[in-house]
This record gives structure tokens, C-alpha cells and sequence, in this order.
């Protein structure tokens, strides 16, 4: 569980695996969570099946705070990484993933019939104000700038963290200026974009040359980018950079540069946000959230409570 120092750093988060076929996940898991931890452990390619949700019950304290007139939840979903962030089960059209099994063992806490949407990680926020949806999910990491128009419900931590190939000279990034000259691989219109933009000069500014942001909206072309030699480093979820380490031969997990919290996305001012809330506090009470995390292998990223919209963590 967390500490009660919010900045503290911990292991954690999701995104990648390489476009190889060898590595393509269709396997079911074994349906015992003690194997179905997110595969890595194992060394299997299998996305963990292990049912988590269908014994939620209904939280009456949680349903009490819903806006009258709510039967029904649109949740938008970004599909196309690997566990533990959303992915496909074996049938090639089914979400699973952490996010997903959160947001269903919500809905059902909330007594919700939930409408799953699938979107881009790009296009779900803009379309939150819309109404279009009314919660996203897709590990949004909660940032000061993204506060100003979403409200989040936080229901785990993550972080920033890198990757290399093997026989690179880089053993850990402590400071962005380690990266200058470099080709840097990351998911189109993350956090970890922005993170990169922000600081590209740094390396002007110390008379180096600047780094350069390699963006991809696939997982397996980000992978296939380092694995080829066109990128020198990978910026993404530590989760999901653990889970493709461990899956790829010839590339290392560097580590962990920065944390965020991660929470599901709504509009601002969502009268759900407290239901929300309220719910996700009801299953780390009962022990739900923990056999999720435990079936994702992302235990050391779990929260005390879930918080509306909280500050973004600082280091």
C-alpha cells in the first residue's frame, strides 16, 4: 500500500511489447491468480483470465451519491497495449487489462449497466466535455495541466520510466540530459511526450544537442523502433516496461523517473466523481482492488484511497 507521503517513489505502471509475432499475447491464462500475474514471472506471453469481478457486490453507500436517473455508464477505452494496461484477450476483440477490471468492479459496486467504448488514448479526453463519454480510462496519469479541464478519480500510481537496448551505455535516467543526442520512442499524446517536449532544452541550453521525440500510437511499432536501432531509449509506463523487458530478449528496464497518480477521466464538475469514489474505496475495503492488482502483477502500485482530482505528485 502506499506510504503517507504521496510523493514517495514506488515500483510500478503500463504501455508496450515488440510487434514480433513470437510475441503476440493470444494465450488464455491458467484461471489461478497465482500464475495469472501478469505473465513475466513465468516467462509466459499469457494474458491473465482470472475472474476478479463477477463477486462484486452492490455498495449502497456508493449508489447513494450517484446523480438520480443513473442506470447506465460509457466508458471510454484506449486499446492496443499489453498487460497490465489494456489489451485483448485471445479472441482479438475482447478489452482486458487493469483499467478494464477496475471499471467493471465499479460498476457493478455502483449497480451500473457499463457501456464500453473503444477510443484513442488522443481523442478520449477532449471528448469527455462533449458528453460523448462520461468516464475514460486508458492510465491517464492525473498532471496539473490536465486538472484545469478533467477531474479524476485516482484508483492506482504510476510512473515514468525508461528503456534500452542491452548493450547500451545507459544504466538509469536521473536527468533528462542524459538523453541528449539520443532518439527517444514514446506513445503519441502521453504524459511522457510532454514530459520530453518540455525539457528538450535542457540540452541547448547546456550546449549539447538536443534529444529527438520519437512518437508512435502503436506498442509494437515503439518496440519494433528499439529493437531495429531507429530509437536509442524508450520512455514509458514502468508496468509496462517491467512486462516487455521481461518478454524481449536484448532490452533493459533502465528505471523509474517519475510518478503520477492514475485515476479514471470525466468531465469537469462530474456529479459521478464522488460515486466513484466512493465505490473504488469500497473495494479496496473488501478486498476486490487487491486481487485485481495481484492478477496484473502491479501490487506495489496500489493507493490507501481513492482522491477526486488530487495535485499532481511532485518529486
Amino acid at each position: 500500500m502506499r506510504t503517507s507521503s504521496r510523493a514517495r517513489k514506488r515500483l510500478s505502471l503500463p504501455f508496450a511489447l515488440a510487434a514480433s509475432a513470437a510475441l503476440l499475447l493470444t494465450a488464455c491464462g491458467s484461471g489461478d491468480p497465482a500464475t495469472d500475474v501478469a505473465g513475466a514471472a513465468a516467462g509466459s506471453d499469457a494474458v491473465p483470465t482470472t475472474d476478479v469481478v463477477s463477486g462484486v457486490r452492490r455498495n449502497a453507500d456508493a449508489v447513494r451519491l450517484l446523480p438520480p436517473g443513473t442506470g447506465e455508464l460509457t466508458l471510454a477505452v484506449s486499446v492496443g497495449g499489453t498487460p497490465p494496461g489494456t489489451t485483448y484477450l485471445s479472441d482479438g476483440k475482447t478489452p482486458t487489462g487493469q483499467d478494464v477490471d477496475v471499471a467493471h468492479a465499479v460498476a457493478r459496486a455502483l449497480g451500473l449497466a457499463l457501456r464500453t467504448e473503444q477510443a484513442s488514448f488522443e481523442a478520449i479526453l477532449p471528448a469527455l466535455d462533449s458528453g460523448k463519454y462520461d468516464v475514460g480510462a486508458g492510465n491517464f496519469g492525473v498532471t496539473e495541466e490536465r486538472r484545469r479541464t478533467i477531474d479524476f478519480v485516482t484508483y492506482i500510481t504510476d510512473g515514468q520510466g525508461f528503456a534500452a537496448r542491452e548493450e547500451s551505455d545507459l544504466s538509469e535516467v536521473t536527468d533528462l540530459r542524459q538523453l541528449c543526442g539520443l532518439k527517444v520512442a514514446t506513445g503519441a499524446g502521453t504524459t511522457f511526450e510532454a514530459t520530453l517536449e518540455e525539457s528538450r532544452h535542457l540540452c541547448t541550453d547546456a550546449g549539447d544537442e538536443a534529444y529527438t521525440v520519437q512518437t508512435y500510437s502503436e506498442p509494437g511499432a515503439l518496440w519494433s523502433s528499439l529493437q531495429q536501432g531507429r530509437s536509442d531509449v524508450v520512455m514509458s509506463t514502468v508496468n509496462g516496461l517491467r512486462y516487455a523487458v521481461a518478454h524481449q530478449r536484448g532490452v533493459k528496464f533502465l528505471n523509474e523517473f517519475h510518478r503520477l497518480d492514475v485515476g479514471f477521466a470525466l468531465k469537469k464538475g462530474s456529479a459521478l466523481a464522488p460515486a466513484l469514489r466512493a465505490a473504488v474505496d469500497g473495494l479496496i475495503a473488501d478486498g476486490t482492488y487487491a486481487r485485481i492488482l495481484k492478477k496484473w502483477g502491479t501490487a506495489e502500485s496500489a493507493i490507501a484511497k481513492s482522491e477526486i482530482s488530487p495535485p499532481e505528485l511532485k518529486d
